[in-house]
Order: structure tokens, then sequence, then C-alpha cells
């Protein structure tokens, strides 16, 4: 295959060049390529916002590599070599999880900490599938059959017998949750009134409930962090972005999957804001989502409205911190203007569902 031919990608941004003799060099001392390689040809995946992500190629050979984005970064965030062991030990027990190849913490090959791992030939599924291609209702209930089941799989992963357990904390996981993303969102607070926050806020302070199992949990599970084979698209051949992967309540990976789940009876501002083909006819709701897993599971889903209000909670934290950056100066990209009315829409969301029988 050729690379440079991938759907989605782009050439790397000047700015994110690497030194490219330097990686193939390492690569081969590290076992990953043999002596004879091939130089190396890297292109970019341009979606996304926090760490940078390249497909490199040599010859045969095709990987990911990934790495912290530039600039100062906050203390633990963007640790490359906590989500390389994450997926080392996850990748036996639950092979959607990309195998990786090597992690390297020496700043002199790259200038910061990466690693390099499996390449799977997929892609992720946003807001409407490629031009041409003949949807029916029968392909949105095969996605949505496999995407609640692949959480099902992940689930079902013995956090202890996998060495995963020692990645969370599991007790007062949902406390430390709500309290810490509450806090985020009075830091990032604005001049700027969103109505019923402080309500929501209260609703979820006083409605933590009791977990009922500990699992690992992929912590941003949705639907463009599964990559789909083509030409069908039925089929998930691998999940990413596990850099926020932790041992924790599993109705956590099932809440901020559907507040990412947009339904066609969704409010316009909400549908505006996370544009999904999950709106389109035959499509599983989040109810049906919800019964799935439950049923799959065995798991108890009776406080699963808890889980999605804090779901829809947190992406309004989300844009919040980003907003306040554009708020103040920070950056002047002109997207970030409207988050003020997406803010508002995600608290009234959250508001009606605390208010739904």
């Amino acid at each position: 295959m050729d690379i440079r031919t991938v759907p989605g990608v782009m050439p790397v941004r000047e700015e994110d060049q690497l030194d490219w003799e330097r990686l193939r060099a390492y690569l081969v001392r590290e076992g990953v390529l043999p002596a004879e390689a091939d130089p190396l040809v890297a292109v970019q995946f341009p979606t996304g916002a926090s760490n940078l992500t390249y497909l490199i190629q040599s010859g045969a050979f095709v990987a990911v590599l990934r790495r912290p984005p530039h600039g100062p970064l906050p203390p633990r965030a963007h640790d490359m070599g906590r989500e390389s062991s994450i997926l080392a030990k996850l990748h036996p027990h639950f092979p959607k999880a990309p195998k990786p190849y090597a992690y390297c913490d020496d700043a002199q090959i790259i200038g910061v900490p990466f690693f390099v791992m499996e390449y799977r030939q997929g892609l992720p599924l946003d807001d409407a599938f490629p031009a041409g291609f003949p949807y029916a209702p029968e392909v949105g209930r095969a996605v949505s059959e496999h995407a609640i089941q692949a959480l099902v799989e992940l689930h079902a992963v013995d956090p202890v017998a996998s060495g995963l357990i020692h990645f969370g904390k599991p007790e007062g996981f949902l406390r430390r949750q709500v309290d810490g993303w509450m806090e985020r969102f009075h830091r990032s607070r604005t001049d700027e009134d969103v109505p019923h926050a402080d309500l929501v806020m209260a609703w979820l302070a006083g409605h933590v409930p009791e977990s009922r199992g500990v699992t690992v949990i992929h912590n941003d599970f949705k639907l463009n962090n599964m990559l789909f084979a083509p030409p069908a698209y039925r089929d998930i051949v691998g999940i990413v972005d596990w850099e926020m992967a932790t041992v924790g309540d599993p109705l956590f990976d099932l809440g901020v999957m559907l507040s990412y789940w947009t339904e066609p009876s969704d409010p316009p501002a909400l549908q505006a804001l996370f544009p999904s083909v999950t709106t389109l006819e035959g499509f599983y709701s989040r109810a049906e989502m919800a019964e799935r897993y439950g049923e799959s599971t065995g798991r108890s889903i009776h406080d699963l409205k808890f889980y999605y209000v804090f779901g829809v909670f947190k992406l309004a934290v989300i844009l919040q911190q980003i907003y306040v950056r554009y708020k103040i100066g920070k950056t002047s990209d002109a997207r970030f203007a409207r988050f003020g009315d997406g803010i508002r829409a995600l608290v009234e969301h959250a508001r009606a569902e605390i208010d739904r029988a």
C-alpha cells in the first residue's frame, strides 16, 4: 500500500515535521524495522486537537506514531508511556486495541516521548458516510450493534488478570469525576450567563450513584474513535485514542458514548454541535443502545440518567475551557466564537433530561 493514498490523511505540516532518518535508525535498533529498511515516508492525520498522530511507512511496514502536542503541557497530560503501557496489557485481551511496537522517552530521537503502534486499516464515522456509499437502514443497525458490543467486550476484560487494575483508582471514581468537572467549569466561567448550570451541578452532586462494578474503561468511547472496515462499514477493525483509559465504573463509558450519540429528535442546536450519522434512519436510539448494553452485560441501567446527564455536562465543560481562551484573547480561532451558544444548549439539554420522567 501507499500511505499517501489513505483516505483522511494529509502531508505533514511544516511545524510537525520530525527527524525521519533518526526515527528510522531508532526503529532499526529496537528491532521494529530490519537493518536494510527503506527510508520512512510519513503523512499526518489532521483530525483531533490533542496528541499528534502520524502514519509512517518503510517498504511494506506501516505503523502509527503518536506524540504530544507542541508547547507546555499540564502535569500527567499526554502521557505517551502510559498510553503505550495500557495498550500493551490490553491488546492480548481486547484485540480491537492496537498493539504497540515501541515506546521512547529519549528526547534525542524526535524531541519528545512517543510511541509507535500497529496500523488498523479502517475509517471512523462522523457526520456522514463516504460520498456514493449506498446507505440503508440495516447498515445503521449493524453499526449500532457493533458499537455497543465493542463496549460490552471491553468491559468484559478482567482488570486484575490483564494487569490494568493499577492504571486507575476505582474507589470514589464517580465522586472525583463530578467534583473535578464542576471545579473545571467554575475555573473556566466567563462573564456570560449559563442558565441552569448551577441547577445541573447541584443535581449531579446530589445523585452520584453507587458503582455497580469496576472495569477497564476507555473514557472517551464514541463512534469516531472506532475504525470501521470499508466498503461495508459494518465491522469494527480497531478502536483508537486510549490516552484517557483507566479503571472505573463501566456505565461511565456508556454515558459518555450516549452524550455524543445524537438523535433526530434532539434540539437543532445540539445536532449542529455534534452532527452525526446516528441521526440516520436505522441507527439505534440512545434508549435502545442502553437496553442492548444492559441485556448483553446483565448490568442494571437504572441510574443511566445520571451517567448521561454527566456526559452532556462534561461536554459543556470541555467547550467552556476552550471558549474562555477565546474570550480572553488567547486564541483568535473564529470557530470558537459560537461555543458560548453551544455551552448553553448542552446545559439546557442536561436540565431537560433531569426533568424528563
